[in-house]
């Protein structure tokens, strides 16, 4: 297939699949294809009302083929009410991995980039959350997500993860800026006592000028002291970069450095490329996309020493598009030893059939802090003797490390054959959303 571009040159082009998506403006359910160009592959679709609309989400930086295998397209007359009628529909095909609750709206920072819209000040009653909880773990299996906002800002925080465990959720996790974690010592204990499993926070680089881009403030130090006071009461930390073109792509390796070198305060890095929904500075164009395999690459570039992009392979729960999994051990300072390998099988050490439940235990059990029987210092990662299984188990539990990641759909590039295997769903208004359906956002003009 040839077409005209925009510099009226001939391009080649090919059609490699049929699928769907929603129109960027007034988000009406519409036909769409993924056509291989010059430049990559792109998600192209047209809406009767607001015209034509192109946007890249490979670089073929890595074979999209290979990567997708044998993922099954979306075909006319399948998920009809997609996305609109998400609740789950019996014709979504993943059980819940992670349920993400939001405890409040309020937050302490004011970032350029953030799933919420700039007049999030709602807070829900401490017994309406309790309700919900209720309502949506599945005693003995549930991991739920308590974030906002900034939810450290409600006191009752520690109240709220007990009636979690209370309930019988199995893991639960906080999602979290670091600000109150580095400031009030004493709130981190409560939370670790209140039956806490471990803190996804918000780190999107070793430099203080990344954070005054993308949260308008520096943070770095903030950061580094939410990470020990969480170490020193026992809590893992997994470190949550969000990617954006032209502000911090050049750290991701650093990031990955710093991580390791703080095992097992430390439990991994899970980046998240930037997605335009919520707030947002401004409507993206193709430079401002940073897509999953150019993160792959990136990794390779940066910290192939640490990280080769053969040991990250897609979740076995997800759509292969929405991210990663990659699973290690620390050994000693800049030195990890890879556990996984691209074969379409990264979770492998659970005893569960399920891929939701399969995905939800291989990342809890890194997550979640071991019992610390090494000597010394925590922070100073040493070389261990793992050449008999009980040592090799004992630091796989101590200092297991994963690196992660999960791209987030937003109106440009949404994908319903994605969308429909999405196992990260928000409850809310009584049910479970997936996360890029519940903050699917508009875009206000072309």
């Amino acid at each position: 297939m040839r077409e005209d571009n925009r510099s009226g040159e001939i391009e080649e082009t090919a059609v490699l699949r049929c699928t769907y998506s929603v129109c960027p403006i007034c988000l009406r359910r519409i036909e769409a294809r993924h056509v291989r160009r010059k430049g990559g592959v792109f998600l192209e679709k047209e809406c009767p009302e607001h015209g034509a609309f192109s946007v890249p989400f490979w670089r073929d930086r890595i074979d999209l083929a290979d990567w997708i295998k044998d993922a099954e397209p979306i075909r006319e007359g399948e998920n009809l009410n997609c996305p609109h009628a998400c609740g789950l529909c019996p014709d979504h095909r993943r059980d819940t991995c992670c349920v993400v609750l939001e405890v409040t709206g309020r937050c302490n920072l004011d970032c350029s980039f953030c799933f919420a819209g700039k007049d999030g000040l709602s807070e829900p009653s401490f017994d309406r959350l309790r309700e919900s909880l209720q309502q949506l773990i599945r005693p003995g299996a549930t991991l739920v997500q308590l974030s906002g906002g900034e939810p450290t800002l409600r006191d009752d925080l520690p109240e709220l993860v007990a009636e979690a465990k209370k309930a019988g959720c199995k893991y639960v996790q906080l999602n979290s800026n670091g600000i109150r974690l580095a400031e009030d010592r004493q709130f981190v204990k409560t939370l670790a006592d209140a039956g806490l499993s471990f803190v996804f926070m918000q780190f999107d680089g070793i430099r203080d000028g990344t954070y005054e881009k993308l949260r308008r403030r520096p943070l770095l130090g903030i950061k580094k002291q939410a990470i020990v006071n969480c170490g020193e009461c026992g809590l893992g930390v997994v470190l949550v970069p969000t990617l954006v073109p032209r502000v911090n792509i050049d750290e991701i390796g650093d990031i990955i450095r710093f991580g390791v070198a703080l095992s097992p305060f430390v439990r991994g890095v899970h980046f998240q490329p930037v997605s335009y929904f919520g707030r947002i500075p401004r409507l993206p164009g193709d430079e401002d996309r940073f897509t999953l395999d150019e993160l792959i690459w990136q990794i390779g570039e940066q910290a192939g020493d640490l990280v080769r992009p053969e040991n990250l392979g897609p979740s076995c729960c997800d759509h292969p598009l929405c991210g990663f999994h990659g699973d290690f051990i620390v050994l000693g300072p800049g030195k990890l030893l890879p556990l996984s390998k691209r074969d379409g099988h990264t979770v492998q050490d659970s005893p569960c059939s399920d891929p939701a439940d399969r995905s939800r235990e291989f990342v809890a059990r890194r997550w979640q802090r071991g019992e610390e029987k090494l000597s010394g210092n925590p922070l100073n990662s040493r070389q261990d003797d793992i050449q008999d299984m009980d040592s090799f188990l004992e630091r796989l539990k101590v200092h297991g490390f994963t690196v992660t990641a999960m791209p987030f759909q937003d109106a440009g590039n949404l994908d319903l054959e994605r969308l429909r295997s999405c196992s990260l769903h928000v409850f809310a208004e009584g049910k479970m959303i997936p996360l890029c359906a519940r903050y699917l956002t508009a875009w206000r003009g072309k």
